[in-house]
């Protein structure tokens, strides 16, 4: 009855991916299986594949769903920071960083489909997406002083590299969890000053 009424209403491959998040939360996305999804969804083992045409077209739904969630929190911390006359770029580095540590499997996952030589295409447009509305904020950092000149294309490079690499190394256990903020933040803020040209040139 659920598959019938899951069909009837569209819902079915939403349920799915909802349900392979499930998964992916719990236990991570080498045990995100076709068959386990199905179960969870309450639907038959084969019903799947009428909407995914094998498992990792799943993970790439699943990989896509993250992303627009991952986008919904950026938009929120960058609010925050605005709100309080803060820098739009230094919010979007420690959200990286507060993502992965609060959803460390739904990182992996996007580490691995998206951070690649080759991109999935279904990713390709969304990500592309982020990029410019990114790079869009960095612009305005710079036009309100609390960045310095520069392509924002590449400040944003720049940014995206410190913070995937600090995330990796929280993920990875190489830095203490517990002291994930406020590394990320001491971090975020020796990179803006410097980029920003605030800082103080050494003493020779």
């Amino acid at each position: 009855m659920r598959e019938r009424e899951a069909y009837h209403h569209g819902a079915l491959p939403e349920a799915l991916v909802a349900a392979a998040c499930e998964v992916l939360d719990e236990q991570g996305q080498e045990k995100v299986s076709v068959r386990e999804v199905a179960r969870r969804a309450g639907v038959s083992a084969g019903a799947p594949f009428r909407h995914f045409a094998d498992r990792q077209a799943l993970l790439t739904a699943v990989a896509d769903r993250v992303l627009a969630d991952f986008a919904r929190w950026q938009e929120a911390e960058v609010a925050a920071a605005e709100a309080v006359g803060g820098s739009a770029m230094r919010a979007l580095g420690l959200g990286f960083v507060r993502y992965a540590l609060r959803h460390p499997r739904r990182f992996e996952l996007v580490r691995s489909r998206a951070f690649t030589a080759t991109r999935d295409p279904e990713l390709r447009e969304q990500l592309d997406g982020l990029d410019r509305a990114f790079a869009g904020l960095v612009a305005a950092d710079q036009r309100a002083g609390l960045v310095g000149p520069g392509d924002p294309k590449l400040v944003l490079l720049a940014g995206q590299a410190l913070v995937y690499g600090l995330a990796q190394m929280i993920v990875d256990g190489y830095l203490p969890a517990e002291r994930a903020e406020e590394l990320a933040v001491r971090v975020l803020d020796t990179f803006r000053e410097g980029i920003a040209g605030t800082a103080k040139p050494p003493v020779r």
